[in-house]
């Protein structure tokens, strides 16, 4: 499901052109303008070019009084002048178009990229990583593809419109057809409108689920490999595939038949003003030229216009992917400045949901060089609690003093905002060593980056490397193993020296040993960081301060904090 509940599309237009900015829609306003201009001097063109083919017959411009009768040589050159001012009007209005649709792509990938970043995490809950990757990928440009058809739409309904009132000013009698022949068009380019729209909603599901599919790929492998079910990888992924190529064989199959149909249609519309041009006694000649020069003007655009169309209805189920998420950060909140917490911080009841009891916490004292060590089962409630604790999510229940006095979440936020979060999977997405470590402190210099690998053990592993810190991390030569990368993330952390530091698991693809002396020289290096680690291994409750043991196999969710014995 593409959307939530209950709401509705707003429609392709109007959809695509609220998203627009002020600026952007000046933008499109001048676009066109330029269109209608070059439309009308085209349309001029047309009527300058039937002296030229029909030698003695003057432009067709004697119904508003002009005589137009020049020799042949200033013909020419009138001819030559409007087509080229019709050419340059058409170059702008293509630049003007190029620029919108490049800074309207940009502005999509900024806003939902911000709004994901700004969204609370409990918004994500039920968003998959690879629908995400879609949303910022693939799917922005189906909605780009969009816009440009509707820029194309909005230039062929300018041109369509100029030409069939200059050919209904020259003659109105020739035009008796054209309601009719409208009518027909719009009937068939709406034939396999509701099709379209089923094909590309399945299209860009599809993708989304080709996405999950190819999703963290190599350790993927592994895990299918070692069950035997290569076999059964492959047809998923050649179903979905094939699903693909049928939904996209589909529409071009549907704009194919519709641009038949349209180009039938056109044959016949001036078909039609021919015959009755030959049967209406009085009809000039020139107009007749005319007219016909103006309708053959439009084919071009007949042809493209079916295309454009389904651009941009396969363009409506991706912007409303899009539109979703963008409204994930629309409520977020200003970040206040960061700062340390001073005096004594002390949670006096934090009661946290999920899990489905729920985990409270009592009289938790959160003081800076302590570390507090997250113990429990597999799905208490650990991750849930560091969450809220790292001041990213909103708990149940919340009581806290500082100095004694009463501090309300919001406030707490505020004071745990300069932090440090490293999660059990998270891998770094940066190219080098270097990158990865300034991307954390971003005005560290040389000696501080050496240190901070130092600190965490990687210093030895890099002065093997001929490249140092310039190492890449995701070169087949020169790959970090995954306890290196964790140690990686936690020089991260003591580059950032923050607040609050939480390691949920940041340490589970080192033995027991390392884990230990790192989590000793995390400690020692961050005398002014509240540190909480969340482990799987009892020892480390020999180094830490403070033990919150959630849970147990009779299923305890209260537990007040305890000191380690």
């Amino acid at each position: 499901m593409l959307m939530p509940a209950g709401v509705r599309s707003r429609g392709p237009l109007r959809s695509l052109v609220t998203s627009l900015s002020p600026g952007d829609r000046i933008a499109l306003a001048t676009y066109v303008a330029l269109s209608l201009a070059s439309a009308l001097v085209g349309s001029l063109a047309a009527l300058l070019l039937v002296p030229l083919i029909q030698p003695g017959q003057a432009a067709p411009l004697g119904a508003i009084g002009i005589a137009w009768r020049p020799p042949p040589d200033l013909q020419v050159l009138a001819f030559l002048a409007v087509t080229t001012s019709f050419a340059w009007l058409r170059w702008q209005s293509a630049r003007v178009g190029a620029r919108l649709v490049g800074r309207y792509g940009l502005d999509l990938r900024r806003r939902v990229h911000a709004s994901l970043v700004g969204a609370p995490l409990a918004s994500l809950a039920d968003a998959t990583s690879a629908e995400i990757a879609n949303v910022l990928t693939y799917n922005i440009e189906i909605v780009v593809q969009g816009f440009t058809a509707l820029q194309q739409l909005l230039v062929a309904g300018v041109t369509a419109a100029v030409s069939l009132a200059f050919a209904f000013w020259l003659s109105p009698g020739l035009m008796l057809a054209t309601p009719l022949l409208m009518a027909v068009a719009i009937a068939a380019s709406r034939l396999f409108g509701r099709e379209q729209s089923r094909v590309s909603r399945q299209y860009v599901t599809d993708m989304t689920t080709l996405f999950w599919h190819s999703e963290d790929f190599p350790r993927r492998l592994r895990h299918v490999r070692s069950f035997g079910r290569e076999a059964a990888e492959k047809a998923s992924y050649g179903a979905i595939s094939a699903r693909l190529a049928h939904g996209y064989a589909r529409q071009v199959e549907l704009v194919a038949s519709g641009r038949m149909l349209l180009e039938l249609l056109g044959a016949a519309g001036i078909t039609a003003v021919l015959v009755l041009a030959r049967h209406w006694h009085g009809i000039d000649p020139a107009s007749l030229i005319a007219v016909c020069l103006l309708l053959g003007r439009l084919f071009p655009y007949m042809v493209s216009s079916r295309q454009s169309f389904q651009q941009l209805r396969s363009a409506v189920p991706a912007f409303e992917l899009w539109e979703r998420y963008a409204r994930l950060g629309a409520n977020a909140g200003s970040v206040a400045v960061a700062t340390c917490p001073p005096g004594t911080l002390r949670i006096v009841r934090l009661r946290v949901v999920p899990p489905t009891e729920g985990v409270e916490v009592r009289d938790l004292d959160l003081v800076p060089g302590r570390m507090i060590l997250v113990f429990g089962d597999s799905g208490i409630g650990k991750s849930s609690l560091v969450d809220v604790l790292a001041g990213m999510a909103e708990p149940e229940a919340f009581e806290a003093t500082l100095d004694g006095r009463p501090l309300a979440f919001g406030r707490y936020r505020d004071l745990v905002r300069h932090g440090a979060y490293v999660g059990q999977n998270v891998r770094p997405w940066q190219t080098s060593v270097r990158e990865c470590l300034l991307w954390a402190a971003p005005e560290a210099d040389e000696a501080a980056l050496r240190d901070a690998l130092a600190d965490v053990g990687l210093d030895v592993r890099l002065a093997r490397a001929s490249e140092g810190l310039d190492t890449a991390l995701h070169g087949s030569s020169s790959r970090l193993s995954g306890g290196e990368l964790q140690r990686l993330m936690l020089a991260q952390v003591i580059l950032r020296q923050p607040a609050l530091a939480v390691l949920d698991e940041a340490t589970s693809a080192l033995d027991a040993a390392s884990e230990r002396i790192v989590l000793e020289r995390l400690k020692r290096r961050l005398p002014r960081t509240i540190l909480i680690v969340v482990s799987h291994r009892a020892d480390v409750a020999t180094i830490a301060d403070r033990t919150l043991h959630l849970g147990s196999v009779t299923g305890r969710s209260t537990i007040p904090g305890k000191a380690p014995a």
